[in-house]
């Protein structure tokens, strides 16, 4: 390979203070692309099914891409993997804004940690230079604050990774936050406390190396090609953000209502992307090489949810509007803002708190259990003190920031009907009773209930990939023909998740050809598209590998039972149930995996992968 890679991964070990480099093989790379894959790979070498989430030898993987810090479009993006202590299973997220690129200019493709330290410290990664340096001054901060102490000692010129107070409780809804307050979150399967196991309080790089690109010239000529269709494309999200499709989600029956009890929501244009631009919105933000700038800067300039920060994206306002019932747009932002200083995942913590207001409404708990809380739906007062509440680990919200598996097990009796998630991962905020493929890629993602590792919901919608069968959206409610469409989107996720591109750019028409062509540039690879996708059907089976080794299997790809047997009664989903079984029935034989979920062994093979299940 003439570029895109350095060729070179950090190692720190926090038990000892090691730091060592290593160098992979160009296989490595080419079998596994960057970020989600390669993270995936050594994952599945360093750990297994008795690992401990948060002990010492569960490591801390942060991966970029090959084209983090090139001029590809959206290409700001790194990637974070670890056995999840959330989940139990496979765990990673991924995030933009500028980090990515900025490990990248240390020279470096990721950084692996392991072990754990006796005191809070951080780790500082420059051009040829790694120290891990004393944090008991940041902890207990917050991660706005823990950005600005470090720019103080360090400059303005270096890009933060950190955990908020969260994340050093251990608490397993946790987010890895980055850029300060323009608030990027790796915020999925509780990589927070993680890192906050290993006494780990920030990572931080400060790089200039210009990332190497095998054909600079016709890598800036394919990109002139596509940019100005993705940015007309893209044009509602510039303006409006990722909140643009808030109140059509609603009315296609696809937005969070009630703990996914609700159908209907007249209250929804309060909080529509529209109305925080007609109201609080004061910028927007842009992620490293992204044209279409989806961020939110907002302000609330008075009144009890002042604040000035990121403004809350669609999933935000989905679950800590929408599931939550409540409809005051500045709460919701002010909710977000403390999620990200706290370092939570948004989107678990809004199911946590609907979770208990529906337990609340069900008197499976009450006021002595909240602490003299009204907890009920609707309530903006109550929503803002549950955030605080599992952001500190104290009273209900020391329960709830379990996440609604754990805790519907300790409360028991009628709980865990309530509790909304697939394989301990909270649902985010997309209905799989709006879109049956949904609900398969939910049953069969592998880091629990996701709507980006399929995302088959946006090639039902607007987007297009004729190259891999379609040629135009599909319709949302068919049973059958799931099997395969959502194999072929979870593969080339995986792809994106590896190459550590936005997906938003599938909206902006991003095909295949244009992946190609930009690996070409910038590696010197001449990909053709059966390798391409070979590579991402090799990722996702090697994380189910990996979630077979942790014990799952059928019993676990599923979806919870008011997903499949109570409908909306109202709006744009009304009447339907996902038919979940029958499109398992057609999944497992085009993925090459046995009626139990476990992939067969000629498949394993087939994919260049090593049979040890």
């Amino acid at each position: 390979m003439k570029g895109g890679y350095w060729r070179k991964i950090l190692r720190i070990n926090l038990s000892d203070g090691r730091v060592w480099e290593q160098t992979p093989d160009e296989d490595l790379y080419r079998k596994y692309i960057g970020g989600s894959g390669i993270g995936a790979r050594f994952l599945y070498d360093l750990t297994d099914g008795n690992t401990d989430p948060l002990g010492p030898e569960n490591p801390l993987i942060f991966m970029t891409g090959p084209f983090a810090g090139t001029p590809v479009p959206t290409s700001g993006r790194h990637q974070v993997i670890a056995k999840s202590p959330l989940t139990g299973i496979y765990g990673e997220g991924d995030a933009g804004g500028t980090w990515g690129p900025g490990l990248k200019r240390c020279g470096y493709d990721g950084i692996i940690i392991e072990g754990t330290s006796d005191k809070p410290v951080y780790v500082l990664v420059s051009e040829g230079r790694v120290r891990i340096l004393d944090a008991g001054d940041l902890w207990g901060r917050d991660t706005y604050e823990t950005d600005q102490k470090l720019k103080e000692i360090h400059g303005e010129n270096i890009v933060v990774s950190s955990i908020g107070p969260s994340g050093e409780k251990l608490i397993k809804l946790s987010a890895i936050m980055h850029d300060g307050s323009d608030a990027r979150a790796v915020g999925r399967t509780g990589l927070g406390a993680v890192m906050g196991s290993k006494k780990l309080k920030a990572v931080v790089v400060s790089g200039n190396k210009k990332v190497p690109v095998a054909d600079p010239e016709g890598l800036r000529n394919s990109i002139k090609e596509l940019v100005p269709t993705m940015v007309q494309k893209t044009l509602g999200m510039k303006q409006h953000g990722t909140a643009v499709g808030t109140v059509a989600t609603e009315r296609i029956g696809d937005f969070p209502l009630k703990n996914w009890a609700g159908s209907v929501w007249d209250k929804v244009e309060n909080i529509s992307g529209q109305r925080m631009t007609e109201t609080i919105l004061t910028g927007r933000y842009f992620c490293g090489s992204c044209v279409i700038g989806c961020g939110r800067e907002v302000e609330i300039k008075e009144g009890p949810y002042r604040m000035k920060g990121a403004g809350p994206e669609y999933e935000a306002l989905g679950m800590l509007g929408g599931m939550c019932l409540v409809d005051n747009l500045e709460a919701i932002a002010y909710g977000g803002e403390l999620c990200n200083r706290y370092g939570l995942d948004v989107i678990s913590t809004g199911g946590a708190i609907a979770f208990g207001m529906e337990l609340y409404e069900q008197g499976i708990i009450d006021k002595k259990d909240t602490g003299g809380l009204d907890l009920e739906w609707g309530s903006a007062e109550a929503m803002i003190e549950m955030v605080h509440q599992i952001g500190k680990g104290e009273g209900l919200g020391r329960l709830l920031g379990h996440g609604v598996r754990e805790a519907a097990r300790r409360i028991g009796g009628r709980a865990p009907a309530f509790a909304i998630h697939t394989k301990g991962l909270e649902f985010p905020a997309h209905d799989p009773r709006a879109f049956n493929s949904i609900a398969l890629g939910y049953a069969t993602s592998n880091r629990g209930a996701c709507h980006l590792q399929a995302a088959s919901h946006m090639f039902e919608k607007t987007a297009v990939m004729p190259e891999l069968g379609i040629p135009e959206p599909k319709e949302r409610f068919r049973t059958d023909d799931q099997g395969e469409f959502v194999k072929v989107c979870q593969d080339l996720m995986c792809i994106l998740d590896s190459l550590k591109v936005c997906k938003f750019t599938l909206y902006g028409g991003l095909r295949t050809t244009h992946v190609r062509e930009w690996l070409k540039c910038v590696t010197g690879w001449d990909m053709d598209l059966e390798e391409l996708m070979a590579a991402g059907e090799r990722i996702f089976n090697l994380k189910r590998m990996y979630n077979v080794k942790c014990g799952i299997s059928r019993k676990d790809d599923t979806v919870p039972e008011r997903i499949l047997k109570q409908p909306r009664t109202e709006g744009g989903a009304k009447d339907n149930l996902p038919p979940l079984e029958s499109m398992l029935e057609e999944y497992y034989p085009a993925r090459g995996w046995d009626s139990d979920g476990v992939p067969l062994r000629e498949t394993i093979e087939k994919l260049g992968l090593e049979w040890d299940l």
